[in-house]
């Protein structure tokens, strides 16, 4: 009984962390699968519809990290930032939602922890996108690697 109640929170444990990590890519992977499903349904077969899944998750995640790089504006940032933690809270929403349904938990609390787990997960998702990508030395491993330095501008990070 202690070994499945143990391994039960640890694969929870495990879940949650794993949501928070990948909540920053949830945009590029409904990208990724809503163009392969396009390609697929238009007749590009299964490699096709992977591949252009691939690249247009992709592409998205590199637009995303260049356009926040690139902006100076809050407001712009604010909403490039936006764009990917809005995909995270719903993916947030949802997984805790599931969980829930597994348990014995009343509609009104299962609503009210997945409402407060997309609010979580999209601060979080909002944070991480801002540390990553906004060119700030000191902030994160990632954020030296994502500016970008362009010819004629004032480096200052």
């Amino acid at each position: 009984m202690f070994i499945t109640a143990f391994l039960s929170l640890a694969g929870l444990g495990f879940i949650c962390w794993l949501l928070f990590n990948l909540a920053v890519y949830a945009l590029p992977f409904f990208a990724g699968v809503s163009a392969g499903m396009a390609a697929y349904h238009a007749g590009a077969g299964p490699l096709g519809a992977i591949m252009v899944g691939l690249i247009a998750g992709a592409l998205t995640l590199v637009i995303g990290q260049v356009l926040f790089a690139i902006v100076r504006s809050p407001v712009l940032r604010a909403i490039v930032a936006l764009l990917f933690a809005a995909p995270a809270a719903v993916a947030g929403y949802h997984a805790v939602y599931g969980v829930t349904g597994i348990g014995d938990a009343g509609e009104i609390w299962r609503q009210a922890f997945a409402l407060i787990a997309a609010a979580i997960v999209g601060f979080v998702a909002w944070s991480r996108v801002s540390a990553l990508y906004s060119g700030h030395a000191g902030q994160s491993v990632g954020a030296a690697s994502a500016h970008l330095a362009l010819p004629g501008a004032a480096n200052d990070g």
